[in-house]
């Protein structure tokens, strides 16, 4: 085996060579060299780059590539000495395929097309990667420049010094890193780390836990499959339905949770939503109002506090919850108001209080305001 294995690596080495069909044209200074080649297909490929790399998964029997290569100088002639001993090699790693093109001042461009692989891994100093159709895998780690990735069959990790990030379906999971930009994922079958220095974050569906943290920018989960984390320098937050915990901390934005089996939320500055909780809530914002829909949960004991805004729950004929809560501006009985007979506001000392059972009491939910007002509302 390893004999055929040296045998199939030197046989593509030879190929490729033999079949590449370099064409030079240069303009004003500016020279650009096009290497074309054709290799047979191989199990995992590497490749090392100097600018942007596109792979796309084809039905031919071969592994095709194009390379273009560019470079300005002084003049022509210095552009044409530069190119002409330019040229992509290829050698075995293991079991890794590996393409490289050379450094220097050369910008290059690779584009290549080739039957399923088992693996892709791309080291770019410098350019965006696009990547379709790989049946393992993949790993890119890139200078800088937007990446682009669709039917992906493995896990992914990704890094970009600064770009945006698009990413389609995923049969894995998603490890994803970005100087700057937004994310962008449509599904991904496993769990989803997701971060950027700057930009916003949108993942429309995973099948495990999700993470998502912006340096400032707005974050949106549709479903995840266990739980969420996320957080954000400022900007929206946004989790449709988690089937776990969701755990959030903003600085500056608004926050809505649909659906969860919990929420622990902590908000600078900003309005957080809630609605349908199965779990335990732990919300706490230092300026903004909270409302919170029962409907649909099952609570376990809670907090709801706000250093400034309102605090509203709306309360269904059919969950039933004991409620302490208090405001701690003892100004008018109006602090708290409720549709319930069960509470009844008072003033003890400096704050509004109101305690009792509703619906036949359950869960405590504890509420606490340093000013607006409590609203508990029949539904």
């Amino acid at each position: 085996m390893r004999r055929l294995g040296l045998f199939s690596a030197l046989a593509f080495l030879l190929f490729a060579r033999a079949h590449g069909q370099p064409s030079l044209t240069c303009k004003d200074g500016r020279c650009e060299k096009i290497i074309y080649g054709t290799a047979p297909a191989v199990s995992r490929l590497k490749i090392n780059a100097h600018g942007p790399v596109t792979f796309q998964k084809s039905t031919a029997r071969n592994l095709t590539y194009v390379v273009k290569v560019s470079i300005s100088a002084r003049s022509e002639a210095a552009a044409r000495r530069a190119l002409e001993h330019f040229a992509i090699r290829l050698h075995s790693e293991g079991p890794w395929t590996v393409i490289s093109a050379p450094g220097g001042p050369a910008l290059s461009a690779i584009s290549i097309k080739a039957p399923a692989l088992a693996g892709l891994s791309v080291l770019s100093t410098d350019g965006g990667v696009d990547a379709s159709g790989v049946d393992g895998p993949v790993e890119v780690n890139t200078g800088a420049g937007g990446l682009t990735l669709d039917r992906i069959r493995g896990d992914c990790t990704l890094t970009t010094g600064g770009g945006n990030v698009n990413i389609g379906e995923i049969n894995g999971s998603v490890r994803c890193t970005t100087g700057a930009g937004h994310i962008s994922v449509r599904k991904v079958q496993g769990e989803a780390v997701l971060e950027t220095q700057g930009g916003d974050i949108s993942i429309r569906q995973a099948g495990g836990a999700v993470q998502a943290n912006t340096g400032g920018g707005g974050v949106r989960v549709g479903t995840a499959g266990g739980s969420v984390s996320a957080s954000s320098g400022g900007g929206e937050i946004v989790v449709e339905k988690a089937a776990g915990v969701v755990t959030i901390k903003n600085m500056a934005g608004p926050v809505q949770v649909a659906s969860a089996r919990g929420v622990r939320c902590e908000s600078a500055s900003g309005g957080v939503s809630l609605t349908n909780i199965a779990g335990p809530m732990r919300v706490q914002t230092s300026m903004g109002s909270i409302v919170a829909n029962l409907f649909g949960s099952q609570l376990a004991d809670s907090y709801l506090a706000t250093g400034a805004g309102d605090i509203i729950v709306w309360i269904p004929s059919n969950v039933g919850v004991t409620i302490r809560a208090q405001n701690n501006m003892a100004d008018t009985l109006r602090r708290i108001v409720s549709d319930y007979r069960e509470l009844q506001s008072q003033i003890r000392g400096s704050r509004v209080v109101a305690e009792g059972a509703v619906n036949g009491g359950g869960p405590v939910l504890q509420l606490t305001a340093m000013g607006g007002t409590i609203s508990i509302k029949r539904q």
